[in-house]
């Protein structure tokens, strides 16, 4: 059975204060995954996958205007950093990653959930949402990495010294030279600092889904584009999504960054959820 405890996390402040949290571990085959549980008791379930190298915390500015309709189940993915623990069965690819988020959602009784990921985590949702379309609602991605296009690889060089050897200095770094400045909540901040000492097992890396796939995708799904991302030309991306997604809603955010959602635009980015997961 899940093992849930009480848990009053103090995140980064929107939306009129701190956000309070139920923590509840999930249990193996490959680990202990940490999932932050909020919102409506009775309200439809949504799984949040963050971006590599950050955890569900990076949900704080989304998490108070998705609960009152929402029951939001925000993850720690498996094999990054953060609570969930990695001392089980191996991650090899996707088809573990795949194979961990069918046992979540055994787990807590998620089907028919919808499922939202940003950057890194919005691959796997995106690799998810083929491998088991039943078992979702909506599919939301913000600014994806892998899933359309390529990475940049002026951002694969300029992240690089990041991923080799990282220091506070050189995350902050990378997220400056992206975004164009230092986060604006100094609680993120810190946070994001903190990363670099933080423990990975496995990351895996980023296979590109083929176009023959996509193409089945049954799942409604929302793209949103980061309209200044340097992580990949999101114009690109977004016109593939358009060509690829059948019946997807693709939409660019004027003026945000990738490393600004979701934490930088909640208002915009939390008014297109709302509408799409209503």
């Amino acid at each position: 059975m899940t093992r849930q405890r009480s848990s009053r996390r103090t995140t980064p402040s929107c939306d009129g204060g701190p956000w309070r949290w139920r923590a509840s571990t999930s249990p193996p085959p490959y680990g202990s995954t940490r999932v932050h549980v909020a919102g409506r008791e009775d309200g439809a379930p949504l799984v949040l996958l963050p971006g590599g190298g950050t955890t569900s915390t990076a949900w704080f500015a989304n998490a108070g205007a998705l609960a009152p309709a929402h029951r939001i189940h925000a993850v720690d993915l498996m094999g990054d950093i953060g609570r969930s623990v990695h001392d089980g069965a191996p991650l090899r690819g996707a088809a573990d990653l795949m194979a961990w988020l069918d046992s979540l959602f055994d787990e807590l009784k998620l089907d028919g959930a919808h499922l939202c990921g940003h950057s890194y985590g919005a691959w796997i949702a995106l690799t998810y949402a083929l491998h088991a379309p039943h078992r979702l609602g909506r599919l939301a991605l913000l600014d994806p990495v892998g899933c359309f296009t390529g990475m940049s690889p002026r951002y694969l060089a300029q992240a690089l010294p990041m991923l080799l050897k990282p220091t506070a200095e050189r995350v902050r770094a990378v997220h400056r030279w992206e975004t164009g400045r230092d986060p604006e909540d100094p609680v993120w901040q810190a946070f994001l600092g903190s990363t670099a000492s933080a423990h990975r097992s496995k990351v895996v890396a980023l296979r590109r889904p083929a176009e023959r796939d996509l193409a089945t995708c049954a799942v409604p799904a929302l793209v949103v584009l980061a309209e200044h991302s340097r992580a990949h030309n999101p114009r690109r991306a977004a016109a593939a999504a358009r060509r690829l997604l059948p019946g997807a809603s693709v939409v660019m955010l004027p003026g945000a960054t990738h490393h600004s959602l979701p934490t930088e635009r909640p208002a915009e980015l939390n008014r297109l959820l709302a509408e799409f997961l209503a």
